[in-house]
């Protein structure tokens, strides 16, 4: 069995605040993009391996998003072993989703493999043990999120007359401390209402808030969303916690 992964863009991402689980409450709008493509291969195997075709991305397999989302099922419903390939092109600490994409797609695909019959709320529980935004790319249509981000509603966006173009530095951000640099609070105007806006309005209006502190941080990221501005573009944000930055064409 093979998936092709698309990335998410966030439109828009207030943090509001701090959670007494230490994790933070959030509003943001999930957009799926496939400007970069990770593919996944699963297939039964006589003993479990799970092979990374691209080592700029290597890391302890175990920590692997598509390992850990293979043993959680495997550890509820005792699941034979396979052999995962995966193709990554998402790049890490993007703000793109690219490891919660590939843990969703892997509860997908294995759910069909071994014909478990989980339901979209039971899929849905399992990808928030693995992630916040994990359950997004079950859906993979455009959702306002909030909660830490698993709270999913959706919405009615269409951007197919915009071009959409990522940018990825090598910079990469560490999501823990993109939050633990920022001070969480509450917006004036929920992202719910703005997104309704003309498109050519959001410049002014919707805003993620993690630009105030990643921007001091990088201020190269700054120069390419002033760039994609500078070449026309429509609107330009970092998505997520960063470091990519896109713009709407």
């Amino acid at each position: 069995m093979r998936a092709s992964v698309p990335h998410k863009i966030n439109l828009g991402l207030h943090v509001i605040e701090k959670l007494p689980s230490k994790y933070h409450a959030l509003e943001t709008v999930f957009y799926p993009c496939n400007n970069y493509v990770d593919t996944i291969e699963i297939t039964p195997s006589p003993q479990f391996s799970f092979i990374l075709k691209n080592e700029d991305f290597a890391c302890d397999i175990e920590n692997n998003s598509c390992v850990k989302a293979f043993r959680l099922l495997q550890k509820k419903y005792d699941l034979p072993p396979v052999e995962i390939i995966l193709t990554k092109q998402i790049p890490s600490g993007s703000g793109l989703g690219g490891g919660s994409a590939d843990a969703a797609f892997t509860l997908k695909m294995l759910n069909t493999l071994f014909a478990l019959e989980l339901s979209a709320q039971q899929l849905h529980e399992f990808a928030m043990y693995l992630g916040s935004d994990t359950a997004f790319f079950l859906y993979n249509e455009p959702m306002y999120a909030t909660g830490r981000g698993e709270i999913l509603t959706p919405i009615v966006l269409d951007l197919s007359k915009y071009r959409i173009e990522v940018i990825c530095s090598n910079i990469s951000i560490s999501t823990a401390q993109a939050y633990n640099a920022i001070t969480p609070k509450k917006p004036k105007t929920s992202l719910k209402e703005i997104i309704k806006t003309s498109v050519e309005t959001w410049r002014d209006y919707l805003v993620n808030d993690f630009e105030e502190v990643i921007f001091k941080q990088h201020p190269a990221l700054l120069k390419i969303k002033n760039e994609l501005y500078d070449r026309g573009a429509v609107y330009a944000s970092m998505s997520g916690s960063g470091s990519a930055v896109y713009g709407l064409f």
